[in-house]
């Protein structure tokens, strides 16, 4: 039996929080290099997910939705997805 190799897992998670029903995580995309935070609000079931440059990734996790508005996501628009 082989062990997994967690080299060769396609994504990986480099950070995450969650509080009052919101998570917050940063992936790293190992195939394409890119790197994205996605947003859940288990609360009313709102997600969305932002691209972001490695300059910006802990900002873009810090604040996800200062970056999702200054993209032009609206939460509202998350909220019908």
């Amino acid at each position: 039996m082989t062990s997994a190799n967690p080299t060769q897992e396609p994504h990986r998670e480099l950070a995450h929080r969650k509080f009052d029903g919101v998570e917050v995580v940063l992936v790293w995309h190992r195939t394409t290099d890119e790197l994205t935070v996605t947003v859940l609000n288990e609360r009313n079931g709102a997600y969305f997910e932002l691209a972001a440059e490695p300059h910006e990734a802990l900002d873009v996790f810090n604040h996800p939705y200062a970056h999702a508005a200054f993209q032009g996501l609206l939460y509202s628009e998350a909220l019908a997805a």
